[in-house]
């Protein structure tokens, strides 16, 4: 129940963003809004704004925007999205993976202001109860100078020296209000990584919410970068292709909620970068794919035919259900294994 009902709230946040990201410029450039819509299947609440019908349906998942000419050309309405000027219709295509960018963004920057930034510096943060950095002394607010009597300057450097003295005594030495303290303690192995650790969490470095929201962005832009690295990867052969399906995405949620409600945004912040990258792909019946359509009209100064649109779209149909069909594949072949 908890799994489903977070899936629920992710899947349907990040959708929702998507289309009122489509609804909002289209509202903007004028053009005439038929149905807002939150969900799917039968009408469970209605109410019309001016020109245009918000509904709520029965499924709970997913939503859309639907435009007058949108679907179908209608001809003397200066409103029709089929009647606006390419880069009018553009914009509002490309509004849709720019909110999901967008709520990344937002989910990242409060996660950083509610939470913080990991410290680069070796801060201790909390020290885990009964812990052999607990049993020597180490407190919350302690700057680590050296292991061993060799310097670290980053919290990277200090877990690595941990590691690598396994279960010998190590010399840890500390700064704590101007004080130099130094203590002797020996670190155990974790049995699920087997690796030697001390007992300690990273400290984390609030901010205000203009700096949050730089460090959004930047959060963001990483990890989208790390997408298409992969993705060139998995293109050129060089890493075997990791695609993970709604079976997964599913999997994935309800592991994470167990954990908490900021893990689960900083999840759906993830995956919303994910959805805006893939709305991109120039396949029909996806936003790239329309804006693909866009471009060759703009190249050749009329749209494509109807047929020609019609007979695209349907591929990209199939092309998606295929998708559709391996990765659910792939993500019950993992839960079974």
């Amino acid at each position: 129940m908890v799994t489903a009902l977070a899936f629920i709230f992710t899947f349907g946040l990040l959708t929702i963003a998507h289309e009122v990201g489509h609804f909002t410029v289209a509202k903007l450039a004028g053009i005439r809004v038929e149905e807002f819509g939150i969900g799917f299947g039968p009408s469970v609440v209605t109410a019309w704004r001016g020109e245009t019908l918000y509904s709520l349906r029965l499924l709970p998942l997913g939503g859309f925007v639907k435009m007058s000419g949108e679907d179908a050309p209608v001809p003397d309405d200066d409103r029709a999205f089929n009647n606006k000027p390419v880069l009018c219709r553009l914009a509002v295509i490309a509004a849709g993976p720019f909110m999901n960018l967008l709520l990344a963004i937002l989910l990242f920057a409060l996660i950083f202001f509610l939470v913080g930034i990991p410290e680069r510096a070796p801060l201790v943060g909390a020290v885990l109860e009964g812990s052999p950095a607990a049993e020597a002394g180490l407190a919350a607010g302690d700057r680590v100078l050296s292991i061993n009597g060799e310097e670290v300057a980053s919290w990277e450097e200090m877990v690595a020296a941990i590691q690598d003295s396994g279960t010998e005594v190590i010399a840890v030495r500390f700064a704590r209000q101007g004080e130099i303290i130094t203590v002797e303690l020996r670190p155990e192995i974790d049995p699920d990584s087997g690796i030697g650790y001390i007992g300690i969490q990273r400290g984390m470095r609030r901010y205000r919410i203009l700096t949050s929201l730089y460090y959004g962005f930047v959060q963001t832009v990483a990890i989208l970068a790390f997408i298409i690295a992969r993705l060139g990867e998995m293109l050129t052969g060089q890493i075997a292709p990791e695609i993970t399906g709604p079976v997964g995405i599913v999997q994935a949620v309800g592991e994470v909620v167990r954990t908490g409600l900021l893990n689960l945004l900083s999840l759906a912040a993830i995956l919303s970068i994910n959805i805006a990258l893939f709305n991109l792909f120039p396949i029909p019946m996806l936003d790239g794919g329309q804006i693909l359509f866009l471009g060759l009209e703009a190249l050749r100064k009329k749209p494509l035919k109807p047929e020609q649109e019609g007979f695209l779209r349907f591929v990209g149909i199939l092309f998606l259900l295929f998708l559709l069909v391996v990765v659910t594949y792939r993500d019950i072949s993992r839960l079974l294994l």
